[in-house]
């Protein structure tokens, strides 16, 4: 992969993962568009990345869990004479608790940026990225994805499907120069759990893992459709396929679900 010079769109990009995924694309020399809902968030990163790295950096604040936001986005960038070569769709949040007894409206919003706005901003930027032969799209998935998650049902199936669909983008596109890459983290030491008001099982690997995750598989000589952070977490979400289901289920629901 080459980055200097390159314009990467950086979604979810005012906390957590987007901020440390901007910092490095910066620091390998690409020029950014950050995109979330806090507008201060963006121009202090911004600030930052430009005076650090001296790229060019553009700050869009919009709210990616409207139905609209991706055509919104896409028009911005067009004002902006952007062209994406690199889309890391970072943006997304999760709930937690008995599915029966959460916020319809939030969960709508949950759907709609994990798995609405990312399908719509990959096909949006595809196009041109396979017309040149080049680019990269980078879609975070979690380790939730393989297995379903009583307590955070909504959440592990979002995170199913863009792993399913990035993974059949990647079967589209493998014999081209454009990359295509599903991420999998596991509990990572972000703002994640206190917005979906849950408490991981275990301890919180850093930011820093899932950056060289991701760009490890993206520099690789030979790409692979997804990577899963940290070998405990690969080999837990490989066993899971081979154990019977409810137990499955009962095992992510002992952690999980607490009332």
């Amino acid at each position: 992969m080459k980055y200097s010079g390159k314009t990467a769109v950086v979604t979810g990009a005012s906390s957590g993962l987007g901020v440390e995924y901007a910092r490095e694309l910066a620091k390998r020399g690409a020029n950014l568009v950050l995109v979330a809902r806090s507008k201060d968030a963006l121009d202090e990163l911004a600030k930052e990345l430009t005076k650090a790295h001296g790229v060019v950096v553009n700050a869009v604040a919009l709210d990616l869990s409207s139905p609209t936001s991706g055509t919104k986005l896409m028009s911005e960038l067009k004002k902006l004479k952007v062209e994406t070569d690199i889309l890391i769709n970072n943006a997304g949040f999760g709930t937690s608790g008995r599915f029966a007894k959460e916020d319809r409206e939030l969960v709508k919003d949950e759907i709609t940026l994990n798995v609405l706005t990312l399908v719509d901003l990959t096909q949006a930027v595809l196009p041109a990225m396979l017309k040149r032969d080049s680019g990269a799209i980078v879609n975070i998935a979690s380790t939730a994805a393989y297995q379903p998650v009583p307590g955070m049902a909504v959440y592990a199936a979002t995170k199913a499907f863009v792993l399913s669909f990035t993974s059949a983008v990647w079967g589209e596109t493998k014999n081209t120069g454009v990359r295509v890459l599903a991420v999998s983290p596991g509990a990572t030491a972000t703002n994640f759990f206190n917005v979906a008001g849950a408490k991981p099982s275990g301890g919180l690997a850093p930011i820093s893992d899932v950056i060289s995750a991701t760009f490890k598989a993206l520099d690789a000589a030979k790409s692979s459709p997804s990577v899963i952070v940290g070998g405990r977490n690969g080999a837990m979400s490989t066993l899971s396929k081979f154990m019977p289901v409810k137990l499955v289920i009962g095992v992510a629901a002992s952690m999980f679900l607490k009332d």
